[in-house]
């Protein structure tokens, strides 16, 4: 357990979930809708703990997403390194924003990251990417709260049962 209580056990256990739910498959239209949930989950896990989450730990997940999602090798581990970078670096503000200047930073921040995924398109000579391409940083500013509230309330409930065993 590290000092403050949060195993990381069970940040890898929430990020294999928001791997799962990038890999779930679903119908076209709404597959432009898909947030990006492993950023969400490292963003918050890098708001609430710190030290945890680290670069590399962003870029080992970044390769296991590209590996697994068929991607340009590097590709979102570049783009996660930034955006934990970010985080990172402006951590202290971000924490006592209230929820909707929060949800406005995350949007930022994934908005950033569709920019770097552009730039990293463009550096290949692919097409551009249909206007599609730019909706999950707004889904994932939106859902910003509930999964914000969903993290915490399954942080609390690991800490309040670690607590019991100890006691």
């Amino acid at each position: 357990m590290s000092r403050h209580g949060d195993s990381p056990g069970v940040i890898i256990a929430t990020l294999v979930v928001a791997i799962v739910l990038t890999l779930v498959s679903l119908p076209p239209a709404l597959d432009a809708l898909r947030p990006y949930w492993v950023a969400l989950v490292l963003i918050y896990w890098c708001l609430e703990t710190q030290g945890l989450i680290t670069l590399g730990m962003a870029f080992s997940v970044g390769l296991v997403l590209d590996l697994l999602t068929g991607s340009l090798l590097g590709m979102h581990a570049l783009s996660l390194v930034i955006l934990i970078y970010l985080v990172t670096r402006f951590r202290a503000r971000l924490r006592f924003f209230p929820s909707w200047q929060q949800a406005l930073s995350v949007f930022a921040l994934l908005l950033n990251d569709r920019i770097i995924l552009l730039w990293i398109v463009s550096l290949r000579g692919d097409p551009l990417p249909p206007l599609g391409f730019w909706l999950p940083p707004t889904v994932g500013a939106l859902l910003w709260l509930p999964v914000f509230l969903l993290l915490d309330r399954f942080r609390a409930n690991i800490r309040r049962r670690a607590a019991l065993r100890h006691s």
